[in-house]
């Protein structure tokens, strides 16, 4: 059997919008929404240059239907760049590139193939002893099981199963094309080139089973280095899998303790150190970076009823580094006050009115009632993306009718406006 090389990638969900943007940074802003075309350019250039002897992409190549046909024209545009090097491309359609969901398409070059939408085919590149194995989506929600109708491994090759499924909703993804890992171990195959997992994770080795991870992080929700495989196989088995890193942002969390700043002019340059400290963890990539202010702190009430200038301080702060680009994507203000709760209760005053309120408002079933119905019906009302996607705790709240939660944090938010109203000269 023949020794080759393939790269296995996935969930490159090219041209995506990146989530949580603000045009308050034009120019990095605009360098992250062309983040997932340049992570796909930076993996055909390894590919050529390694000369690679195939790529296989389990599914989710784009991320919905096109908005216009440059997506469509890029991607062949870049697959036409394989083709020149003679390398063919084996892919997938997944739930966001599913039959049903794209309107528009474009001709492939030759050396593309993608797997039928009607059943499990295989294709064999006879001069590597390999076979290839794999189905699109259909439809975006696939909850049938697909592993059964793959077909049985051809004897004397190197097998590669392709299939994007959530393998019973692992890292909190939607549980599509449903199976376990036992009946993909024993199948038969030499590979499993999973896809829908965002995160990289090699589940079995001999045979192997790979989720190979998105290729560009889109959000905060997709934190640290984001990666293809390049798969070395030797007389028949995986010799080596070696991560390509394509990804030109990497978004990232950073607490910064603030328990110890006397003031405003402490709390920044806490978050000019968290920020120095992130972007020199990533190569000269992008650093795409949410704050997240910590510690029991007598600044509590100032720095909750200021958010919008932490995150102008934060963002000033990063504009000062030059080796780096940094968008700051959001300052989360997460410290405790001084003052306790039982004390804020006791106090005669406006302060404590309002924290008698917020209790009758957690304690009373027919004041949370008509919370939970009101806030419901305006979570009803908003766009798809937003719900599913939504990362801010309060509006996550509202969106899982958390109403503990968001009167919580609301309350919290309030406090704070009016203790520091109240400490303002």
């Amino acid at each position: 059997m023949h020794s080759f090389r393939f790269i296995h990638t996935a969930d490159i969900h090219l041209d995506s919008p990146m989530r949580g943007l603000s045009d308050d940074v034009p120019g990095v802003a605009e360098r992250l929404r062309l983040a997932t075309r340049e992570a796909l350019t930076a993996l055909i250039d390894t590919a050529i240059e390694r000369k690679v002897d195939l790529v296989v992409i389990a599914g989710d190549l784009y991320d919905g239907d096109w908005r216009d046909y440059q997506t469509g024209v890029f991607f062949v545009r870049q697959m036409h760049r394989l083709a020149a090097a003679a390398i063919p491309v084996y892919l997938i359609h997944g739930n966001h590139d599913a039959q049903n969901q794209m309107t528009r398409s474009l001709s492939l070059p030759d050396n593309v193939h993608v797997f039928s939408h009607e059943a499990a085919e295989t294709k064999i590149i006879d001069g590597l002893d390999v076979a290839l194995h794999g189905t699109s989506y259909a439809e975006r929600a696939v909850t049938d099981n697909l592993v059964p109708g793959y077909p049985a491994p051809i004897a004397g090759a190197f097998n590669i199963g392709v299939l994007h499924t959530g393998l019973g909703g692992r890292g909190g993804h939607a549980n599509y094309a449903p199976c376990s890992l036992d009946e993909l171990t024993a199948k038969g195959y030499d590979y499993w080139a999973l896809g829908h997992v965002h995160g990289a994770e090699v589940l079995a080795e001999h045979p192997h089973v790979v989720f190979s991870g998105n290729l560009q992080g889109r959000s905060i929700r997709e934190t640290g280095a984001k990666s293809a495989y390049e798969v070395v196989v030797e007389d028949g088995r995986v010799a080596e899998l070696r991560p390509i890193y394509c990804d030109v942002a990497r978004w990232a969390e950073s607490g910064v303790d603030v328990s110890a700043a006397d003031d405003f002019n402490d709390v920044i340059a806490a978050m000019r150190l968290a920020i120095e400290t992130g972007a020199d963890a990533v190569d000269g990539r992008l650093l795409a970076i949410r704050l997240r202010l910590t510690g029991t702190t007598a600044l509590h009430d100032s720095l909750a009823a200021a958010p919008e200038r932490l995150l102008a301080e934060a963002r000033a702060a990063a504009s000062g580094l030059s080796s780096t680009p940094v968008y700051v994507e959001k300052v989360k203000q997460a410290t405790e006050p001084e003052l306790d709760a039982t004390t804020r209760r006791e106090r005669q005053d406006a302060l404590g009115e309002m924290q008698r309120l917020l209790d009758e408002a957690t304690n009373d079933p027919d004041i949370r009632a008509m919370i939970e119905k009101d806030i419901r019906r305006l979570a009803e009302r908003l766009p798809h993306e937003i719900r599913e996607h939504a990362d801010d705790a309060l509006l996550r709240a509202a969106i899982d009718g958390d109403t503990a939660t968001l009167i919580d944090g609301a309350g919290d938010y309030l406090l704070s406006r009016l203790a520091a109203d109240e400490s303002a000269p």
